[in-house]
């Protein structure tokens, strides 16, 4: 699989008809990803789904996916949405034992490893071992659930991370999670994220394709000028 270049954009399903999940899959065709957040009321306050329902996903989709594990004990769970044919699997550092073990069985799988971190986790947590992972995900707003308002208090940490990752030459993905819109993504853009989550932004608009365009465009032009 060819992987597509920055800004991607990754409508989250959260944010979908569950009821009409493949027409709606069908609608994100000219997105990078689709952002899949598995949550498991433990973790997280709130339940989605598992691995039955991504296993349909991945079926139906027309573009890879990106899935976003909400859950604990991630050592033990993590690797079996990787056999399904996930594109991309993101566990949450707060949630694994063993990180760095785990991020290369992913990756054995044939998945792309990923690693999340909430708001309040420090980033220089992932300074020593942030070549083991091809995507971070710093989220910003609290996970759980869609439809918060933009954490602009972690883009200090982003553009941290992004700059710790110039200087060892990392080719890590800088990916963003939370409240990101047309108002909001180029202030992630400048703080150096390539890779956008995206759910009402995407699935609330009139017209989702031009949503898409108009955020990839909006987040291109921003990363040029910081």
């Amino acid at each position: 699989m060819s992987l597509p270049s920055a800004p991607r954009i990754n409508p989250s399903i959260l944010s979908a008809d569950f009821v009409n999940m493949q027409a709606d899959l069908e609608r994100i065709a000219s997105a990078d990803f689709v952002h899949v957040d598995v949550m498991d009321n433990h973790f997280v306050p709130n339940l989605t789904f598992g691995t039955q329902m991504v296993e349909r996903i991945q079926a139906t989709s027309p573009v890879p996916l990106d899935v976003h594990l909400m859950i604990s004990d991630a050592d033990r769970w993590a690797p079996g949405y990787a056999e399904l044919g996930a594109a991309s699997v993101t566990f949450h550092l707060e949630a694994a034992a063993r990180p760095v073990e785990l991020a290369r069985r992913l990756r054995e799988i044939g998945s792309r490893a990923g690693v999340a971190i909430k708001p309040d986790t420090a980033g220089d947590s992932l300074y020593e071992i942030m070549d083991e992972f091809d995507q971070i995900l710093v989220m910003t707003v609290e996970p759980g659930f869609g439809g918060q308002g933009f954490l602009s208090s972690t883009m200090p940490k982003l553009r941290a991370l992004v700059e710790e990752a110039r200087r060892r030459n990392s080719t890590v993905w800088f990916q963003v999670d939370g409240g990101i819109s047309l108002d909001t993504i180029a202030q992630a853009a400048e703080a150096g994220a390539d890779t956008f989550v995206a759910g009402s932004a995407v699935f609330g608009a009139e017209n989702i394709e031009a949503a898409i365009h108009g955020l990839r465009e909006r987040a291109r032009a921003a990363s040029l000028e910081s």
